[in-house]
């Protein structure tokens, strides 16, 4: 769905995206991480053709960002991190607006504005005005304002971000229900890293680069450890460093005479995240 080769994006001397190659598959909920001025809106940006890049190539769905920037759009939504719709209209009268971007109208305007609302679950407070709804409302709007043209790739930039948590795992579980429903492409930033570690591949940039990319998993194996907790029944206490989960079993071994309790706390994607980009800024 996406392939981006050797891209490159710079403002004047300031370098924001440096030679940076990923594929994200067909049907993939997949993750691109940084902390902020990583790069990760520019690389964005350059995908939804909002951008001109300043060398490399990037396509989307087969097609060139630059050379057929219409077709590609048209197989995008976007969800920005600010919201683009009208206050003072109602949800139904923001995304008929927006369906009539697309060329729709009558009958067929309306059956995507339902459609919209209805993936997005948003039919309680579809008659409502945009600028009276609560966060996690605007958030499911913003989403179905992306998904009225029924795009083939879903870009959601940091969609969760200033709601609280309740809300945030309820967006976060309508995003993954639609995607799993549908087959929609998911390209998602974010800075939570429960979220992050949902993703079938994760890209970590930091200032303009690629430092990391993989599965989940293979990003916890590689970046972070497991760690043995082991209490002895003299109270002693012991913690160790594990390559793997069962690394573990010599050192229980070890001590089972004298076990008083034991614990194993694995690794995360928060792990992954601060050791990668904790270390790399370190090292600049």
């Amino acid at each position: 769905m996406i392939q981006v080769d050797h891209l490159h994006k710079s403002y004047g001397d300031v370098q924001a995206v440096r030679d940076i190659s990923f594929t994200v598959a067909d049907g993939e909920l997949f993750s691109f991480l940084g902390v902020n001025g990583a790069g990760k809106s520019t690389t964005i940006g350059v995908l939804t053709t909002l951008l001109a890049k300043t060398s490399g190539a990037a396509a989307v769905g087969g097609f060139d960002v630059e050379r057929d920037p219409d077709k590609v759009r048209s197989l995008i939504g976007v969800v920005f991190q600010e919201s683009v719709l009208d206050k003072t209209m109602t949800v139904e009268e923001n995304l008929a607006v927006r369906a009539s971007l697309y060329g729709m109208d009558g009958a067929k305007r309306k059956q995507a504005v339902e459609r919209a609302i209805a993936l997005t679950d948003s039919s309680e407070f579809a008659k409502r005005p945009y600028g009276k709804l609560s966060g996690g409302q605007r958030r499911r709007t913003d989403i179905a304002r992306a998904l009225v043209h029924t795009p083939q790739l879903l870009f959601l930039d940091e969609p969760t971000t200033g709601l609280d948590p309740a809300t945030r795992r309820d967006i976060w579980a309508m995003i993954r229900t639609l995607q799993q429903d549908t087959g929609m492409t998911v390209f998602l930033t974010t800075h939570y890293m429960e979220e992050a570690a949902q993703s079938d591949n994760i890209v970590v940039i930091h200032k303009g680069e690629i430092k990391a990319q993989g599965t989940p998993l293979e990003l916890k194996m590689q970046y972070c450890s497991d760690l043995l907790k082991i209490t002895l029944t003299d109270g002693t206490y012991i913690e160790e460093k594990l390559g793997k989960t069962t690394d573990a079993l010599p050192i229980i071994e070890q001590y089972k005479a004298q076990l008083a309790n034991i614990e194993i706390v694995n690794g995360t994607m928060d792990d992954v995240f601060l050791n990668l980009t904790e270390g790399l800024s370190h090292a600049d």
